[in-house]
């Protein structure tokens, strides 16, 4: 078979395995009726998944450069599915139905690709000059959805169930044009990604008490 199969890939597979029941469960897969909440709860596992594939597939020392390419390429395929794509589709579970919402449902997928596409381009030049560990992202992260989204809708029912896909509607387009702004964000280290999976593991927490009290 064509591919790689190792540990180093497992997470990176797991992530896109989550997103995309968590596109099914959001349109109303389970019990024909949409249930963007878990779609939402995917894209939080999605999240924690990439969190760590990357500090995974670096521990496997005799990785081919193959291997390391193929990791690169899979990783930001994935990524582009479950923070592009999967937003959007939770978009549409929570009311982003009509022809006005579809301009901000394709270009929110269409940003993160761009973002992906750029990254890997600016990576791949900033590696044949230096061998230094990237401290510096330009864009927001795609990732970032995974904590920035979450957040969001557990406050869907303060909101208001109505008034909530046109604050939903609005964070997407913030965040795409983030996604393509060169603003310059500092890679997390160890210390401040472990804070972001307690952050995520509270904000769970806290969304799944809003959805039983709901």
């Amino acid at each position: 078979m064509i591919g790689y199969y190792n540990y180093t890939v497992i997470l990176t597979y797991l992530s896109l395995a989550s997103a995309v029941l968590g596109m099914f469960l959001a349109c109303g897969f389970y019990g024909d009726v949409p249930h963007p909440e878990l779609g939402i709860i995917c894209l939080m596992i999605s999240g924690l998944c990439d969190m760590f594939d990357g500090k995974i597939a670096r521990t496997k020392k005799d990785r081919t450069e193959n291997e390391k390419k193929f990791g690169i390429q899979i990783d930001s395929l994935c990524d582009a599915i479950c923070f592009g794509v999967l937003p959007s589709v939770i978009g549409y579970a929570v009311g982003m139905k009509s022809w006005a919402d579809v301009p901000v449902l394709i270009m929110f997928p269409l940003c993160a690709v761009i973002r992906l596409a750029y990254f890997n381009v600016a990576e791949e030049e900033r590696q044949k000059t230096t061998s230094d560990v990237r401290k510096v992202y330009e864009g927001l992260p795609v990732t970032s959805v995974s904590l920035i989204l979450p957040f969001l809708y557990s406050f869907r029912r303060d909101i208001g169930y109505d008034n909530f896909r046109i604050v939903y509607e609005i964070f997407l387009l913030f965040i795409a044009i983030a996604f393509i702004t060169k603003i310059k964000v500092r890679k997390p280290g160890m210390k401040t990604m472990l804070a972001f999976v307690g952050v995520g593991v509270l904000e769970l927490i806290w969304l799944i008490y809003k959805i039983k009290t709901k």
